[in-house]
């Protein structure tokens, strides 16, 4: 095959349907940013214990699937019920006690309990990779066209759902404009009387909740469940960086942004850039995130910061 009928494949159909690996990739990513937006939001606080709540939401699923032989649908929905339970006891257990320390100190307890999320997955389920049991496998479908992946058409479906019901919530709701009103002015919020404390617990349970539903997408298909899936999820740090940390829609354009661009990187870097070396696109997403930080310092989405002398 000829070079240029080489690029006419890599430009066809198979940047189609690295596109849509990449959204559903990013779709996954957006929702693990969305938890550390939330948090962030919230409370003004970067929550490295993200990870540790996509690791065991992933296990949940895993667990309710295969050991209590559920449907792997009510699985995910009693995961991120699971999810939500965790983030709100790691709420009332451990950061309430910190209220009034510095964002460092509660940064690095955060730290410490990814850590200790960790090791408590491996002590109870142990090192193998594990089958999550999804229905899905490797699938596929004829999408206008292009072959899909299966679980790439439910995992942009399940997190257009949940994300299109935060931000409904979040806009609409009661307790979604309380949370919105503390995030702008904690202090007038609290003026006005709005509970902080219940604020707070919610955008835990929040993050905990699309966490686990994060975790059953890393996991499942061909991708398996490991303690190295809590990993895979700061993969999605540079999405919430490149959008604003203050940002849920920040957080989702970021996360599909970064997910497209590291899919197009496997698929373009081997053939046309081989001198960066092999998996270069794990490396990509902090070069757009650097690239987007040099033009605007805030994030896409974030809110300037304004200081006065």
């Amino acid at each position: 095959m000829s070079e240029a009928a080489l690029v006419a494949v890599i430009t066809g159909e198979d940047v189609l349907q690295t596109g849509f690996s990449g959204i559903a990739l990013g779709c996954k990513y957006a929702l693990i940013a969305l938890g550390f937006s939330i948090i962030f939001k919230a409370t003004g606080v970067i929550n490295f214990a993200q990870g540790g709540f996509v690791l065991i939401g992933a296990y949940f699923t895993y667990n309710v699937t295969l050991t209590w032989g559920q449907n792997f649908y009510l699985s995910v929905v009693l995961a991120m019920a699971g999810g939500a339970l965790l983030g709100v006891l790691v709420e009332m257990l451990v950061l309430r006690r910190l209220v009034n320390e510095s964002p460092v100190t509660v940064i690095m307890v955060t730290i410490g309990i990814l850590f200790v999320i960790d090791n408590v997955t491996t002590a109870i389920w142990g090192p193998d990779n594990r089958n999550l049991g999804d229905p899905w496998g490797i699938r596929t479908r004829e999408l206008a066209g292009v072959t899909v992946a299966l679980r790439d058409m439910w995992t942009i479906a399940f997190a257009a759902a949940v994300l299109a019901a935060f931000f409904l919530f979040f806009r609409y709701s009661a307790l979604g404009l309380a949370m919105r009103a503390t995030a702008l002015d904690p202090e007038a919020a609290m003026a006005q009387g709005i509970p902080a404390r219940r604020v707070h617990r919610v955008s835990w349970a929040i993050a905990g909740a699309v966490a686990a539903l994060a975790g059953a997408a890393l996991a499942s298909g061909p991708g398996q469940l490991s303690p190295a899936t809590g990993a895979l999820a700061l993969a999605a740090f540079p999405a919430i960086i490149l959008g604003g940390l203050d940002s849920p829609l920040g957080a989702v354009v970021g996360g599909l942004v970064i997910g497209v661009v590291q899919q197009m990187t496997a698929l373009f870097a081997p053939e046309h850039f081989a001198w960066v070396g092999n998996s270069f696109e794990l490396v990509s997403p902090y070069l757009v995130m650097i690239v987007i930080l040099l033009i605007r310092p805030y994030g896409l989405f974030g809110t300037r910061e304004v200081r006065r002398a």
